[in-house]
């Protein structure tokens, strides 16, 4: 008699009870049978994996927006800082001009270019202009030629007009005289 199976409900425990859940789904699912329960189960799984889906979807198009308006930004940013660099030239040339008068309207002018380029460098804007360094044709528009001592590299000997950089990218080139 210990083959015998209790027959009603208050006799099975809580695991056998399992185990004769899990036994009738394995004998429904070997006869080809799908009980009602796991087919809301697998609509239920079908459901959330669409939703998740759908989620990641809406997330990385978020991203793709957001990413898109900076890069918009960005863009019309230095659009800006470019159509100044006439008035940084205007200032370095009235700056020369200037240079060996003392004057209130020349320190005025000094003050005011000043402003304007720790303004833009604020915002990521960096002058070109060194003597001296090797030539780069990424960063330097070589526009004149000296000849210099043979064997050596080319360098800039004169920057006759400033080159800038905008958050690290070239926005215009050195216009330079090259030595070398």
């Amino acid at each position: 008699m210990s083959d015998e199976r209790p027959t009603n409900e208050a006799d099975f425990d809580d695991a056998s009870l399992e185990d004769a859940l899990v036994e009738a789904a394995l004998a429904a699912e070997v006869a080809g049978e799908t009980p009602e329960r796991s087919e809301a189960e697998r609509e239920r799984d079908d459901y959330l994996d669409a939703l998740q889906r759908l989620q990641a979807d809406f997330e990385n198009y978020r991203k793709r927006v957001v990413r898109a308006s900076e890069d918009a930004a960005e863009r019309a940013t230095g659009s800006l800082v470019a159509t100044l660099l006439p008035v940084l030239d205007a200032f370095d040339l009235a700056e020369a001009h200037f240079a060996g008068v003392a004057g209130d309207e020349s320190e005025a002018l000094a003050q005011a270019r000043s402003l304007l380029l720790v303004t833009l460098a604020k915002e990521g804007l960096e002058r070109i202009d060194a003597v001296g360094v090797a030539f780069d044709p990424q960063v330097h528009d070589a526009v004149a030629h000296v000849e210099g001592d043979e064997g050596v590299d080319q360098h800039v000997d004169e920057v006759l007009r400033a080159g800038y950089r905008w958050k690290g990218g070239v926005l215009r080139p050195a216009m330079v005289r090259v030595k070398g």
